[in-house]
C-alpha cells in the first residue's frame, strides 16, 4: 500500500453518484424547488428555505465515507463518532459494515481494538490532536474527512497559539468539533477556554473587569479550559475563535462583548496587543442562516418545520433563530410527525416532547427548513408527512 493518508478520496465519484443519488435524493424536495420553492397542496402551503440540508463539506465526507467502502472491501474500516449529526446518514454507514467508535477521554482505550491495517474514517468535524497521534502510531489507513471550513478554523488557531494568545472559542466544549479545534492550542504550548453562549462570554466579562475573581471563573470553565488554566495568567490576551456551526448574530455579540471587556481591563491603546477576532463560522451555516432569515421577514408563515440531528449544533442554531417569531418544531426524523401529534426538542433544552395540537386547522402556511447535515430524503419524507396529515402528497404541489 503506497500510503496511509488518504484527504482527497479515491476518485470514485462518478461511480458512486447514481448510488448517492438514490440514497440521499427526494423527488418531493426536487418538486418543491422546481415550484419555487413555494407551494400549495389543498389547503396548506410549503415554504422552503432557499439554502437548506446538506452543505458541500458534508457531501464530501459522505462520498468519501461511501467511496472507502468500495476502495476497501475486505478490511475491516471503523468511523471516528458520527460522520456528520444525522442518524439516517449514520444508520446507511452502519449499513454498509462500518464501525462507529463511541466518544471517549482517553484515545487508547477508544482505538484498543483498532489494528494496523484497518482503515479508519476521520469524520467532517476533526479528531483532537491526540487521537491523530495513536491512531498514525498504529499505521492504519487513515481516510480524513475534516471540513476545510474546520481546517480554516485550525489554522487561525495555530497562529493565535503561536502569538501568544489564549484561544477563547464560541462552542460547546463537548462537541466534536470544538474538542478537536481546541487540542490545536496544546501543539504550540497555548491555553484555550470555551464560551457556550451569551450568558458564558458576560461571566468571562465579569472577570476582565474586576467583578469576579480567578478562582470563581476558574471554576466555572473547570470543564472547559485547558488543564492548569489561569485565569489571571491565561486570559492577558485573547484570540477569539468560534465553532464552524454556531450562530453567527451570537457570535458576533459575543466578540463585542469581550471586546469592551478587554478595552476597560487593558485600555484602548493595548486593545490591539491584547484581543484579537476572527470570523470562523462557515459559508454554508451562513447561508442557511440567512436563508431563514428572509423567511422570518416575509412574515407569511404560520409555523416553522426545522429537520436535523438533535445534537447537530447548526441545526440548533437555525430552530433558535425561528422560536422567537413563531411556533417552531425542531424534529429529527420522518417519524416525528404522526396524526396524533408532533414528536420534537424545544430550543435548549435536551428532553423530546410530544405536541398534539401543533397544526390547526383550515388553511396554514408551513415553513421547512434543515440542517446542513440532513440530507433531501430526510426532508422529503418529512415535507410528504406533513401533507399527508391533510389526505394530500408532494405530487400535488402546485
Amino acid at each position: 500500500m503506497k500510503e496511509i493518508y488518504f484527504q482527497k478520496g479515491f476518485g470514485l465519484k462518478l461511480a458512486l453518484g447514481p448510488v448517492l443519488a438514490q440514497n440521499y435524493g427526494s423527488t418531493a424536495v426536487k418538486r418543491l424547488k422546481e415550484l419555487g420553492y413555494d407551494a400549495t397542496a389543498g389547503d396548506m402551503r410549503v415554504k422552503l428555505a432557499r439554502e437548506f440540508g446538506f452543505c458541500y463539506g458534508v457531501d464530501r465526507a459522505v462520498q468519501y465515507a461511501y467511496e472507502t467502502r468500495e476502495e476497501f472491501p475486505d478490511h475491516r474500516i471503523f468511523l471516528c463518532g458520527e460522520i456528520i449529526h444525522n442518524p439516517d446518514v449514520n444508520a446507511r454507514l452502519r449499513a454498509k459494515g462500518i464501525i462507529i467508535l463511541e466518544q471517549s477521554a482517553d484515545p487508547a482505550s477508544r482505538f484498543a481494538g483498532v489494528q494496523s491495517g484497518d482503515v479508519v474514517i476521520l469524520p467532517a468535524f476533526g479528531v483532537p490532536a491526540g487521537e491523530m497521534e495513536n491512531l498514525r502510531a498504529k499505521q492504519c489507513v487513515l481516510v480524513d474527512t475534516t471540513c476545510g471550513s474546520v481546517l480554516n478554523v485550525w489554522k487561525k488557531v495555530h497562529r493565535c497559539a503561536q502569538d501568544g494568545f489564549t484561544v477563547v472559542v464560541h462552542g460547546k466544549h463537548y462537541h466534536e468539533e470544538t474538542r478537536a479545534t481546541v487540542s490545536q492550542t496544546a501543539m504550540y504550548g497555548g491555553r484555550y477556554l470555551c464560551v457556550r453562549d451569551l450568558r458564558e462570554a458576560e461571566i468571562l466579562c465579569d472577570f476582565l473587569r474586576g467583578k469576579l475573581s480567578a478562582g470563581e471563573l476558574n471554576r466555572t470553565f473547570a470543564d472547559a479550559a485547558s488543564a492548569e488554566f489561569d485565569a489571571e495568567r491565561d486570559l492577558q490576551r485573547i484570540g477569539l475563535a468560534n465553532q464552524t456551526t454556531m450562530l453567527m448574530t451570537e457570535s458576533l455579540a459575543i466578540q463585542e462583548l469581550l471586546r469592551a471587556a478587554m478595552r476597560d481591563r487593558y485600555g484602548e491603546a493595548e486593545l490591539e496587543h491584547r484581543f484579537s477576532a476572527f470570523d470562523t463560522i462557515c459559508s454554508a451555516t451562513q447561508d442557511r442562516q440567512d436563508a431563514v432569515l428572509e423567511m422570518l421577514r416575509a412574515k407569511d408563515l404560520d409555523l416553522m418545520i426545522v429537520v436535523g440531528g438533535y445534537n447537530s449544533s447548526n441545526t440548533q442554531a437555525l430552530a433558535q433563530m425561528c422560536a422567537p417569531h413563531l411556533p417552531t418544531f425542531h424534529i429529527e426524523s420522518p417519524d416525528c410527525i404522526a396524526a396524533d401529534g408532533i414528536r420534537h426538542r424545544p430550543i435548549k433544552q435536551y428532553a423530546e416532547i410530544q405536541t398534539r395540537e401543533w397544526l390547526h386547522a383550515g388553511p396554514v402556511a408551513i415553513g421547512l427548513t434543515a440542517g446542513a447535515s440532513t440530507p433531501d430524503n430526510v426532508v422529503g419524507d418529512v415535507l410528504d408527512r406533513i401533507l399527508g396529515l391533510r389526505g394530500q402528497s408532494s405530487a400535488g404541489l402546485s
